[in-house]
């Protein structure tokens, strides 16, 4: 005859923390927080009238009225303009940053790589305030430029906290470059300059579009450093919702405010996918024979 196996309810262990139920009832607690409220915001842009808590019907027409409206397709073109060139700058900027650190020792090595993580941890507050005084009173902006020169001291306040993001992203994928590749092509007769663009771009190529990306999105996003650098005449898409929402929260606001976050979440998306295809080919170079 055989026994029934029976199954013995194992409880988890000390390290098992997401099989315990307070933590997974605060998870959800948590995620519900965060996310309920973005939800209803969205929810609500498609409301029929104008009323952000009672439900009357499906519309659209707050989007097209969105759309439409000259001052929020200006501020959002800025935007697009300020996150596309701050991009580009940061970028180059945050790649030659993290392949110096990588490649290179030299006196003052670790103040310089501790000064590259202050943009990332000191509060936007601080930053905006300090960049208000810098082109106040150190590097006065002129006011009268041709657009897009208008929106410069934008553009550098940007690329002052962006490109730190892309030098972090850069510098964990060529953590895990084999410089036997680089030595190789040297070998062969390429010059430092074409071992770098033919072997080293490429490898960190999927972490520079995921650095991008992330700048790009930071960029778009940013309320409070914009805030105080802008100019009375030049005003971006957070900044013109914020100038909406000081009135009155309508369907209109709602509507601009999931434009917005669409892009930022198709955009840290996009960001997320190339660093993950980066972290997985990680590694693959020359195998080792030893």
């Amino acid at each position: 005859m055989t026994k029934a196996v029976t199954h013995k309810h194992v409880p988890p262990g000390p390290l098992e923390y997401l099989r315990r139920w307070p933590i997974q009832a605060w998870l959800v607690a948590v995620t519900l927080f965060l996310y309920v409220p973005l939800l209803s915001m969205m929810v609500f842009s498609f409301n029929d009238i104008k009323d952000t808590v009672v439900w009357h019907g499906f519309s659209l027409k707050y989007y097209d009225k969105a759309i439409h409206d000259d001052d929020l397709i200006q501020a959002f073109g800025n935007s697009l303009t300020i996150a596309l060139l701050s991009t580009i700058i940061s970028v180059v900027i945050g790649a030659m940053a993290a392949i110096v650190l990588w490649r290179f020792r030299f006196p003052g090595k670790t103040a310089f790589d501790g000064a590259l993580s202050i943009p990332i941890v000191v509060p936007e507050i601080c930053m905006g305030v300090g960049m208000l005084v810098f082109f106040a009173k150190v590097l006065p902006w002129p006011g009268n430029l041709p657009w897009p020169l208008s929106l410069g001291n934008i553009i550098i306040a940007h690329v002052s906290f962006s490109f730190p993001f892309v030098a972090v992203v850069v510098r964990a994928r060529l953590a895990s470059f084999n410089r036997e590749l680089e030595e190789a092509a040297k070998d062969l007769g390429a010059s430092d300059y074409r071992a770098m663009m033919d072997v080293v771009v490429p490898h960190i190529g999927p972490s520079l579009v995921a650095g991008a990306l992330l700048a790009f999105t930071l960029s778009l996003d940013d309320f409070v450093i914009t805030f105080f650098t802008a100019g009375p005449d030049t005003v971006t898409f957070p900044v013109k919702v914020y100038s909406m929402v000081r009135f009155s929260v309508t369907p209109e606001v709602n509507a601009a405010s999931t434009i917005l976050i669409a892009i930022t979440v198709l955009m840290t998306f996009l960001a997320l996918r190339f660093q993950g295809k980066s972290a997985l080919t990680a590694g693959h170079g020359v195998p080792d024979h030893t």
